[in-house]
């Protein structure tokens, strides 16, 4: 995916900054993260294509080719370029689902029109300047293309879902973490089960890379 994304914006504003490194193979083990939702920000709000590819360097053919079922706000979109999205919207990005509720849900495919009473409508929604923070959750193929690339460039978690995820992993998991630091200080992994996070809604700006076999 390299030749597809550009750097991504630049870091959020947060209580914690957590930064790993991990094998190879340890790395899936996050996607649920990315799954589960994240946060990025971007410089004002705007279309889907203006957020994805203009915002978030994906290249267009990605997104016109692989990014076949978009969600705002739970409701599927078919014009990435008339759907605005805001501050604290949340997009769900997929590949093509599936059966017959793939085909529908699918962006400008011939079912959609059975979904019209819960398609996005593009109400006249003027776009805001300033910075804002958008939601993010990647789902099946998307989730292994993209997941990579948002984890190293840096992402937005919030504290208490991180806290959970931590405390759920089994040891071969921490078998697979070369190193970690936490707010510029290294420490023993596995230290971070017993970090206390702050609670709520507040955000952790979190890196992940993946050393070389």
């Amino acid at each position: 995916m390299s030749d597809t994304l550009s750097p991504a914006c630049p870091a959020i504003a947060a209580a914690a900054t957590l930064a790993w490194r991990v094998k190879p193979g340890t790395l899936p083990r996050f996607f649920p993260l990315c799954q589960q939702g994240f946060f990025v920000k971007v410089p004002k709000s705007g279309s889907i294509r203006t957020i994805l590819c203009h915002d978030l360097g994906l290249s267009p053919d990605y997104l016109e080719g692989r990014i076949q079922t978009i969600f705002l706000n739970g409701k599927p979109v078919d014009d990435v370029d008339a759907a605005i999205v805001g501050a604290g919207d949340t997009l769900a990005l997929s590949a093509a689902m599936p059966g017959l509720v793939g085909a529908t849900m699918r962006r400008g495919g011939y079912l959609a029109g059975f979904r019209a009473g819960i398609s996005h409508r593009d109400p006249d929604q003027a776009i805001q300047g300033g910075e804002c923070l958008v939601q993010l959750k990647l789902f099946n193929l998307v989730t292994e293309e993209l997941g990579p690339f948002f984890l190293e460039q840096g992402l937005g978690i919030k504290a208490a879902v991180l806290e959970l995820f931590l405390h759920h992993q089994p040891d071969d998991f921490w078998a697979g973490v070369l190193a970690a630091n936490l707010n510029g200080e290294d420490l023993d992994p596995q230290a971070l089960q017993s970090v206390p996070w702050p609670p709520g809604e507040t955000l952790v700006y979190l890196k992940v890379l993946a050393s070389p076999d």
